[in-house]
């Protein structure tokens, strides 16, 4: 027996679905990949501007499909459920295109946050 309504079994698919369903929230799962990446290495990436990347990231962040990490004033987003890679994928697949010319980021991308830039210290510079 089942313990939860199908209807809503149906409904959480559904949103799921839809919450990834823009071409600029695929981009940015697809350009996160399995590592992580800061609100400045997607728009390296993808062109996008701050405020239009950060609107998105919001409702993938809402759909529980992304992670965040802090460090310092820059915000790192990290896929929660990695698998959503094999379903775009498998999705690409099936209608037969072709998603390879979007890579994950490579995060040696030359932006200001930690991961880009080192960090300068005393040590370092005598």
């Amino acid at each position: 027996m089942l313990t939860q309504d199908p209807l809503s079994a149906f409904d959480q698919t559904a949103s799921f679905l839809q919450a990834i369903s823009s071409s600029p929230r695929l981009k940015i799962l697809l350009a996160i990949g399995y590592g992580e990446a800061c609100v400045c290495h997607l728009e390296a990436r993808l062109g996008y501007r701050q405020a239009y990347i950060s609107q998105h990231l919001m409702a993938l962040r809402q759909a529980d499909l992304l992670d965040t990490r802090r460090e310092g004033k820059y915000i790192f987003y990290r896929l929660q459920k990695p698998e959503i890679l094999d379903l775009i994928s498998n999705a690409a697949e099936i209608i037969e295109t072709d998603l390879t010319g979007l890579l994950p980021i490579n995060q040696d991308s030359q932006c200001a946050c930690p991961t880009c830039t080192p960090v300068v210290t005393e040590a370092n510079t005598a």
